[in-house]
């Protein structure tokens, strides 16, 4: 892996004199902060390239690929920019394009390759990410390379699309490819595009996105030229060299800020596709002392048996993000982000699997694990600043079929749990409708849904009593319901329902657990259904997972653990609804300290009962919610009693 040095030691960049900065960055402060910026705008300016021009439902409706900018092999592959786009290829994308190149061979390339590859041990991520990197040449030399890695819609496999944890070995995980080009001279490699649409569903979508693809790599090949013809080539170095020590230094102080200790915490996937015997562990220790700190991911469980597992490189991703969010948030992510971090990774762990039996696919909900362990190891040391769990794992719902025409459909990352709430800070609240720490997609729209897949999403909504209570409450959880029209086949990816992943902070409650369920419609040609809420509904229902009274299906913290492969594949027949519940968002401070008149206020907006108001914060709320919800009052004296009350109760 990539390791970084700092040009200049021991010293603090703003405390540098002029001719100190010059002597080892080649330029001044404005233009190595020009240059700075200018690699920034230029991954931005590539991403909303792509996203314009995007058919593939994953990038145009998730936003799920990012670009990136990396420094010559002469400066050892710097990462200096990266888009605001997904996160989770950020810490990956520096080392592949090190890996890739250097495999392939530095001096192989020409002006006009575009290099390929999609190996999660090489690469980072999972098949359907593919790796694409420009070289940039200037007078004859390898100066940068831009680079997109974006989600292609399928890469083969046993299951369409590929979304799947069922999938046993990498040979039913999809196709690999190691590094190879995919342009020679500005000319498509026949061979290579063979392999991919030989291979691979769905090419109407993928080929134009391919194209699109390549011309935003032409893109940021311009703007990095028009810089270095701008600037100079000595300066255009110098300001990667600048960037990168300076996201170095940030994390430094950020470290040095943060008590000396050794810290461990852990979290846990429920079970693999093959059995629920075993529960998966990602644990943490981290080892801190002044401005360095160590990682060891040593005590996390062996490689799934199914393809919940992710690589090393998720793992050095997953590091690197948690630092920044808990302690370094406002520069910008580079390569040198973990300079000041050393990170223990065993190999054929949950989090470093290898082939050929530890498939990798869902890697980016183990490595949320990995985020929520280090969450928890943190707390203490952080006080105040701690952060409060968020819903834990993206639920993904995987559904394909086949249109009346004839046309295959697939639909992923939609219709399922994939948005659900934060966690609490000391700052506020829990946002309830998000996505979780290592994604940062968009939103896919209603009506894009359902244009183009036969499903209609009955129910998108809060669900009360769901976020951690605390001085801040964690965000409720999101209950989503999707009617299905037509025969299909689905595969469901609730991996974190066993135990609460939203953990709370500082005094603040755990948010609840979720769960999922799938009804059948009934009767041949019954007419298609709301589905309530209340009652005894989930007798109705087959559970797909969560801890569930074996009885009523409903969620029971004494209930029976029902795990998410017990059916790999449902096949269901038209007028079935698929419901999702999250699991809640943690709560930041004691709840006995929250404002009365906000609690009243959340039972206004029924994120809390007015039996959850006086259980969980001591709040007494007078009023009918539903039929008189502006009328509610708090009634303070009873409030005051009731919270003297339960401080004098023992911990």
């Amino acid at each position: 892996m990539t390791v970084e040095t700092q040009t200049v030691p021991d010293q603090l960049l703003r405390d540098l004199s002029e001719d100190e900065f010059q002597a080892g960055y080649a330029c001044d402060r404005f233009t190595a902060t020009v240059l700075s910026n200018r690699f920034r705008y230029t991954v931005r300016h590539m991403c909303t390239g792509l996203l314009h021009n995007a058919f593939s439902l994953i990038l145009r409706d998730w936003y799920d690929f990012a670009a990136t900018i990396s420094g010559p092999r002469s400066e050892d592959y710097p990462l200096v920019a990266v888009s605001n786009s997904l996160v989770l290829f950020s810490g990956t994308m520096g080392d592949a394009v090190r890996n890739v190149v250097e495999e392939y061979g530095h001096d192989r390339l020409r002006p006009g390759d575009v290099l390929l590859c999609n190996d999660p041990v090489r690469a980072g991520n999972h098949v359907n990410d593919l790796m694409y990197i420009r070289p940039i040449f200037h007078d004859g030399e390898i100066v940068g390379f831009v680079n997109l890695r974006a989600h292609m819609l399928d890469m083969g496999g046993i299951v369409p699309a590929g979304f799947s944890g069922t999938k046993r070995n990498i040979y039913e995980n999809g196709l690999v490819i190691g590094p190879m080009l995919l342009y020679r001279d500005d000319d498509p490699v026949r061979e290579t595009w063979s392999l991919i649409f030989d291979n691979a569903r769905f090419g109407t979508n993928m080929l134009p996105d391919m194209k699109t693809i390549y011309q935003n790599l032409l893109l940021g090949e311009r703007l990095l030229r028009e810089s270095i013809d701008r600037y100079g080539l000595t300066a255009y170095l110098g300001a990667m060299r600048y960037t990168c020590d300076a996201s170095a230094e940030t994390m430094r102080q950020a470290l040095e800020r943060l008590p000396d200790g050794d810290y461990e915490g852990e979290d846990f996937i429920d079970c693999d596709g093959i059995d629920d015997s075993e529960e998966y562990k990602v644990h943490v220790k981290v080892v801190k002392r002044g401005g360095r700190a160590e990682v060891d991911l040593s005590g996390s469980s062996r490689q799934a048996r199914t393809s919940i597992n992710a690589g090393f490189l998720d793992a050095k991703t997953g590091v690197g993000l948690a630092f920044k969010y808990l302690l370094d948030p406002h520069s910008a992510f580079t390569s040198a982000t973990c300079r000041d971090i050393d990170i223990v990774v065993p190999p054929g762990t949950i989090v470093s699997a290898l082939p050929p039996d530890g498939p990798i696919f869902l890697y980016f909900d183990t490595e949320e694990v990995l985020v929520n362990a280090l969450l928890r190891a943190l707390q203490d040391a952080l006080g105040g600043d701690a952060v409060a769990g968020n819903y834990g794992c993206l639920n993904i719902h995987n559904a394909n079929g086949v249109h009346p025409d004839g046309t295959p459909w697939v639909t992923m990352a939609q219709c399922g749990g994939e948005h659900g709430p934060w966690g609490a800070t000391k700052a506020g609240d829990g946002d309830s409708y998000n996505v979780y720490f290592t994604c940062n997609n968009l939103d896919p729209a209603t009506e894009a849904i359902e244009a183009d897949v036969p499903v209609v999403l009955m129910r998108k909504e809060y669900a009360p009593d769901t976020g951690g209570p605390g001085v801040h409450r964690g965000g409720a959880g999101v209950l989503k319901d999707s009617l299905w029209l037509s025969d299909c086949e689905h595969h469901s990816m609730p991996l974190h329902l066993k135990y609460p992943s939203g953990m709370g902070v500082h005094g603040g409650a755990d948010g609840r657990r979720g769960a999922t369920w799938v009804f059948d419609p009934g009767e041949e040609g019954a007419a298609a259904k709301t589905i309530g809420t209340e009652g005894d509904v989930y007798a109705e229902a087959e559970p797909i997972a969560g801890v569930l009274d074996p009885a009523t299906h409903a969620i029971s913290d004494e209930g029976e653990y029902f795990y998410f492969a017990r059916v790999p594949v449902w096949k269901t027949r038209p007028g079935t609804t698929f419901r999702y519940l999250t699991n809640g968002g943690g709560g930041w401070g004691d709840p006995l300290e929250r404002d009365p008149e906000r609690v009243k206020e959340d039972v206004r907006d029924e994120y809390v009962s007015i039996a959850a108001a006086e259980r969980d914060y001591g709040v007494v709320v007078v009023g009918d919610p539903d039929r008189d919800p502006e009328g509610l009052s708090v009634d303070h004296a009873a409030t005051s009693k009731l919270r003297e009350e339960r401080r004098k109760q023992p911990a």
